[in-house]
């Protein structure tokens, strides 16, 4: 399995931006297609975005489409989830994970993700 570590979180007031960055251990990092989950207190945890391993294909849920964008750079390791337009509703502790071996990404992959990290928490003030 690979070892996942987020980073990027923090407080930020509505309408603003932020960066968040998923580092992964493994040296075959560039099989693995990743995910980002959020989960708020008192509610389900939601499947955001995913990339694939390449970079060439990814989702997005509705609620994030035009405003988050998930790339990948895999000479470092790292998925990033760049966040723009933030709502007080996007306050969440945001977590990644990964699946190996070219796994394609859609709606239905939110249940293929094996590795997980422990997550950052993004809080959006009003």
């Amino acid at each position: 399995q690979v070892q996942l570590v987020e980073s990027g979180g923090g407080l930020v007031q509505a309408g603003g931006s932020l960066r968040l960055s998923c580092a992964a251990s493994a040296r075959t990092f560039s099989m693995y297609s990743v995910g980002w989950f959020r989960q708020a207190p008192g509610k389900e945890r939601e499947y955001v975005a995913a990339v694939n391993w390449s970079g060439g294909s990814t989702y997005y849920v509705d609620s994030v489409k035009g405003r988050f964008t998930i790339s990948r750079d895999n000479a470092k390791n790292t998925v990033y989830l760049q966040m723009t337009g933030l709502a007080p509703e996007d306050t969440a502790v945001y977590t990644c994970a990964a699946v190996c071996c070219y796994s394609p990404v859609s709606e239905r992959s939110r249940f293929d993700f094996a590795s997980w990290g422990r997550g950052t928490q993004v809080t959006v003030s009003s």
